[in-house]
């Protein structure tokens, strides 16, 4: 069900637009219930819930683990500390629409529905490019980007982009790691930067067991065709044996349509993510302060009926880890 608040103002009930309300309703409710279907933000962003101005997302460094002692031996003291952090600022976002006493006098049915239509898919719609502005700005190497209007940070924790060659360590910021590959996307790159990001460490230098699990990529032909032939077969047609594909039955592919709106001269990039990673670890982030709340409310002066649709969320990043790139030409190249 669609996170949707609706209110009234006074006299709608007995006005020309009384009979109006519930359909009305009806129509974003159901729209609104459609586009969460196809989301892909739902499916990429961790989804938080916020009752503050701002969120801070932080990290905790690992413990170094179990020590071997003799008998009766004391316990040795662990620790951990605190990792880099990033402050995500809720903004808020406004939009309206009206309906005329004439559309409704006149039982212009079909104009009735449009609007509502528009409205809901204009608001959903407002996420899933927000979502996608985030990602191709951080895989154009953007540090922040202009969302209509508004400067968005595109950074995570530790104040590179999302994607970079030199992520460093809380701990020793001498030591670096990437997630930023410049192969197209092939059989091995695929291999090779699942392994990367199987070996990828946390601050302490500690391998921290990501399983990447998704790739998801632009709405291009070519390389969905490349995706889906290297992913989608249990024996490898490269081999004359037709030796068996390792990269079999593993994927979940995000094929994402926005996404192709906000990149830049690298068309075709591919991300791998480990969601569950994301999920645990803040690692693309939206947040949700107030849901989209509505109101509806007859303007004295052209007698029409206005709803007004308020929301406050953001959008950006925190722990680097759960996400790679490849097909970026900047990009360190896996062999």
């Amino acid at each position: 069900m669609a996170g949707i608040t609706f209110s009234e103002g006074s006299g709608l009930q007995d006005s020309v637009f009384g009979k109006s309300q519930a359909p009305i309703r009806m129509i974003i409710e159901n729209k609104a219930e459609a586009f969460e279907e196809t989301s892909v933000v739902k499916e990429v962003f961790m989804e938080d819930e916020s009752m503050n101005y701002a969120e801070k997302y932080t990290s905790m460094t690992a413990m170094d683990g179990f020590q071997p002692v003799g008998e009766n031996g004391a316990y040795p003291n662990d620790n951990m500390q605190e990792g880099y952090s990033k402050t995500l600022e809720h903004i808020t976002w406004k939009d309206q629409f009206s309906i005329s006493q004439e559309i409704i006098e006149d039982g212009k049915l079909l104009d009735l529905k449009k609007k509502p239509v528009a409205f809901t898919q204009s608001f959903y719609r407002t996420k899933e490019q927000l979502g996608a502005a985030l990602f191709g700005n951080a895989i154009q190497g953007n540090t922040s980007m202009t969302f209509r209007g508004k400067t968005i940070d595109t950074t995570c924790n530790d104040a590179l982009g999302l994607f970079s060659k030199v992520h460093p360590s809380i701990v020793d910021t001498s030591s670096t790691q990437t997630n930023l590959y410049a192969n197209t996307f092939s059989a091995e790159a695929l291999a090779l930067a699942e392994a990367k990001m199987q070996n990828t460490k946390g601050d302490n230098e500690n391998i921290l067991g990501i399983v990447p699990n998704t790739i998801i990529i632009p709405n291009d032909g070519a390389l969905k065709q490349a995706v889906f032939s290297v992913i989608g077969a249990d024996k490898d047609p490269a081999t004359a044996n037709n030796g068996f594909n390792f990269l079999f039955g593993r994927w979940r592919v995000i094929v994402w349509p926005y996404l192709s709106q906000y990149l830049g001269t690298d068309t075709t990039p591919w991300i791998l993510a480990d969601l569950d990673y994301n999920e645990n670890y803040s690692g693309a982030i939206m947040t949700k302060r107030i849901d989209l709340a509505i109101r509806s409310e007859i303007d004295m002066n052209t007698d029409a009926n206005v709803w007004k649709g308020r929301a406050r969320f953001t959008g950006g990043f925190a722990d680097w880890r759960a996400f790679a790139v490849g097909g970026v030409t900047d990009g360190t190249t896996l062999s």
